[in-house]
């Protein structure tokens, strides 16, 4: 897989598009994939997007909540980024927005696992923070509709769907790499 020419790797995809809800892993696998591939990880985020322009994460927030211009700047500074070289996107909806991806995963876990993993994470009350992630995927998923028209519960169109509650994250990213290998 080290081989290189003048435009990167050869063989290998030039965008791996890596989504899925808050708690699936997407993040840690995304991480872990790139650094296998040796590859760029794009996860631009409204923490990196508040860093840049020079305010408060929570002002950003609180500014995008009332103007949808923020999540479009974001995801299309994102889709730029994803195509200057060969990288791993890793966002809620890079398979969606990256659609010449060579590969595109969705990663799946139940909210209650997905629950779990963020309280370990995060911390807080069970109940509470199942409640949280539940509520979290209704109101995504309505900024999703309402911005795109992308209803993130249809993801059937992904060349890997992998449910990753039973599975660690390296095992996961085992699989992928065999992914990418064959697709060589």
């Amino acid at each position: 897989m080290s081989v290189t020419n003048a435009d990167g790797p050869t063989g290998l995809p030039h965008i791996i598009a890596i989504s899925g809800k808050s708690g699936c892993g997407n993040s840690t696998v995304s991480r872990l994939l790139a650094e296998r591939l040796g590859r760029t990880l794009v996860n631009y985020t409204f923490r990196s997007m508040a860093d840049e322009l020079e305010m408060p994460f929570e002002r950003l927030l609180e500014l995008a909540s009332g103007d949808p211009s923020y999540d479009r700047t974001l995801d299309e500074r994102q889709v730029a980024m994803a195509h200057e070289r060969d990288c791993v996107i890793g966002s809620r909806l890079a398979i969606w927005l990256v659609r010449d991806a060579r590969l595109k995963v969705y990663l799946h876990a139940s909210p209650e696992v997905r629950a779990e993993r963020i309280r370990k994470r995060e911390g807080g009350d069970p109940a509470t923070v199942l409640e949280f992630t539940r509520r979290r995927d209704l109101v995504d998923r309505e900024r999703y509709l309402s911005l795109y028209g992308i209803d993130n519960d249809r993801y059937d169109f992904a060349d890997l769907v992998i449910n990753t509650e039973r599975m660690d994250p390296e095992r996961i990213v085992n699989v992928l790499v065999a992914a990418v290998e064959r697709m060589v």
